[in-house]
């Protein structure tokens, strides 16, 4: 891809965002440099494809694209393809379309959670409507099958089951536990996953596309399914013990809307649990005032402190895996960012 004339200083402002996302930490300056100017490249391969002469569907598509966002999974592409030497146009090909994927996951979870906002700005549902959004999430997915269609047909095969975990994790949080399922294996099962499984496939697109030996593929396949897995138990605790103002948005938001994530289904396991908390627990608050009073007894029950050690131990999980990758400052950042998830929850 040509050089722009405007490259270096949006490169200096892209690698400051890489500095700050996601508890990244990277000292070689010429990783950094790489790093962000794949995700230039990243950038314009997705308002490209997202492109369309339809106004409707431009404007709905352009949406949470343009709003921006951490850009973790097609930064992990980029990083994975670190321990390999192959095409490195595929690799941002592939990181653009993980990215897609989970913009259309977004669109189609703010209509079942009926969300308002997204990155600050009206959610695409809000602004237009349902079937907008549903729609639009379609017209990503496809475009992203589009993009690794050209990567050949393992890819294709990858993304297509991707896809089906995807759907599959969804689908088995809206049922809920069997009656014969552990509720807490169950949550961990699903959030592996609906986020694990694509931070696994750009792991491995990384891997693949840059001819990195199959040893390093599978462990960067496994060390982004269990690091996509810790991130959302980190952001389970986070919603409930971090205050407001850190948060950027209101406390209890899975309170608000009737989720048991892991601290809550540890509190509701314990030998005798606390009464009140089991009575808020059984749906949906839509009260600010109840809505504290659960957050005070989540905060007091032994729920936390349990889910803390799980992250703890998913966090060292994932060191393990990136054990068998050969020492490099690309190693070095995959561990920053397993380091990052337990500091943020202390």
């Amino acid at each position: 891809m040509p050089e722009r004339a405007d490259d270096v200083s949006v490169r200096d402002g892209a690698i400051d965002d890489l500095r700050a996302a996601v508890g990244l930490q990277i000292a070689d300056e010429e990783l950094l440099r790489t790093l962000a100017k794949g995700l230039l490249d990243v950038e314009d391969v997705l308002r490209q494809v997202v492109r369309s002469d339809v106004q409707a569907v431009n404007e709905a598509a352009r949406h949470l694209v343009e709003a921006g966002g951490k850009r973790f999974r097609p930064m992990f592409t980029l990083l994975a393809s670190q321990f390999g030497s192959g095409d490195r146009q595929g690799v941002v090909t592939a990181a653009a379309a993980v990215e897609l994927v989970h913009l259309a996951t977004l669109y189609h979870d703010d209509v079942m959670d009926e969300a308002t906002m997204r990155r600050g700005a009206p959610s695409v549902n809000a602004r237009w409507d349902n079937t907008i959004a549903i729609l639009t999430g379609d017209f990503l997915f496809a475009h992203a099958s589009r993009l690794v269609a050209d990567l050949g047909t393992d890819a294709a095969r990858i993304i297509a089951e991707t896809f089906g975990e995807l759907v599959t994790g969804q689908m088995r949080e809206t049922v809920g536990p069997g009656p014969d399922e552990d509720a807490v294996e169950h949550y961990l099962s699903v959030i592996s996953q609906k986020t694990g499984s694509l931070i696994a496939t750009a792991g491995r697109f990384g891997g693949m596309l840059s001819d990195a030996p199959d040893a390093y593929i599978d462990s960067l396949r496994r060390f982004g399914e269990i690091i996509g897995t810790a991130f959302q138990i980190s952001d389970d605790i986070i919603d409930i013990d971090s205050p407001s103002h850190e948060l950027g948005k209101s406390q209890g938001t899975d309170l608000r809307e009737g989720v048991r994530t892991l601290p809550m289904l540890y509190a509701l396991a314990e030998d005798k649990p606390q009464p009140r908390l089991v009575e808020l627990l059984d749906g949906p608050l839509t009260d600010d005032v109840l809505v504290e009073e659960a957050l005070v007894l989540l905060r007091d029950s032994r729920g936390l402190e349990r889910a803390r050690v799980t992250l703890s131990d998913y966090a060292q999980r994932a060191r393990t895996e990136l054990s068998s990758l050969p020492p490099s400052p690309a190693r070095d950042a995959c561990e920053s960012v397993a380091d990052y998830l337990v500091a943020r929850t202390r």
